[in-house]
């Protein structure tokens, strides 16, 4: 079986699993916690194409979450727009000024670019508290309307649940789409050495503002998810910890892997849930998971579940 056959199967039962969910779980907190899952799926799926697939570490990607959910909140609120046509707004705006950052700051390498990215996160941040006649500043902008499907609006946790999972398996799928495109051969081959890529013809540069743009426009479409969901946003969910966070579901669910984000965002979203009775602690906890998992398993969830599927089909062959 090839592995585009193989990972439509695994996408089938995710689906599966996805329509099973509701039935299983009926407490609201639940639902609300599978929904956050869902957000942070389709964001780290975007951030695991540059990361994994282009080789750059980006600590600016919960600005772009931020700027959709916020850009979509104001349009739709205080402009009056429909919130599927802010939303969309949201996410040109977010690839304009990815794309404005992204030029200059991809021709850096290693720390330097992780500190751009960082000064954008931060920018981007003061820019929020600042600027409350328009956001609302540190208590945060509210009164966002819901999202509106054949006019009824998804208000309820279960009726929102069907549509972020939805957006989340059409991000895996677009994703893989692109990993299997000649632009995700390039991606890769940039990857493993940008000298031999670009000796051979693949438009380096481009590339990798191509896909910093996109994995922008994934984060800028979960930010516009979350602020139709909530109905407020606030500063504290969109700070430098918040893009750490995202990293870090990228390296534990495994860079490069497809279904890196999935398995990240699956174990960490929940995390904090779990270890609540700890709360003093979860840190300490949070951070002795994630360098066992970088020691042992480099290569992430996603690279122990494959090498376990292997070890499975070598058995029964």
């Amino acid at each position: 079986m090839n592995g585009g056959r193989a990972f439509l199967w695994q996408l089938l039962a995710l689906a599966a699993a996805v329509v099973l969910a509701p039935l299983l779980v009926g407490n609201p907190y639940h639902l609300n916690v599978l929904n956050v899952m869902a957000l942070n799926v389709l964001v780290v799926t975007g951030l695991n194409l540059l990361i994994g697939f282009a080789g750059h570490i980006s600590l600016g990607h919960a600005a772009f979450y931020g700027l959709g959910a916020y850009v979509s909140g104001i349009l739709s609120s205080t402009h009056g727009w429909d919130p599927w046509l802010s939303s969309l707004a949201a996410a040109l705006v977010v690839a304009l000024v990815a794309l404005v950052i992204g030029i200059p700051t991809l021709r850096l390498a290693g720390n330097y670019l992780v500190m751009a990215t960082l000064g954008f996160n931060l920018i981007v941040t003061i820019l929020i508290l600042q600027l409350d006649e328009f956001t609302g500043g540190p208590s945060g902008f509210s009164g966002i309307p819901p999202l509106k499907v054949l006019g009824r609006s998804l208000a309820s946790d279960q009726q929102f649940y069907w549509l972020v999972w939805g957006a989340a398996l059409l991000g895996l799928l677009l994703a893989r789409n692109l990993a299997d495109s000649r632009v995700g051969r390039g991606l890769k081959a940039l990857h493993d050495s940008p000298v031999a890529a670009a000796a051979v013809g693949v438009p380096t540069a481009a590339y990798k503002v191509k896909v910093f743009v996109l994995s922008a426009v994934y984060a800028s479409l979960a930010g516009s998810l979350y602020a139709h969901y909530f109905g407020i946003v606030t500063p504290k969910t969109f700070d430098i910890f918040f893009s750490v966070e995202l990293v870090t579901m990228c390296l534990v669910g495994g860079m490069g892997s497809l279904w890196g984000g999935f398995f990240g965002a699956a174990f960490l979203t929940p995390l904090p849930q779990v270890l609540h009775v700890f709360d003093e602690y979860k840190d300490v906890f949070f951070g002795g998971i994630l360098l066992v998992l970088l020691i042992y398993q480099p290569q992430g969830l996603a690279g122990l579940w494959t090498r376990h599927a292997r070890a499975r089909a070598a058995r029964s062959a």
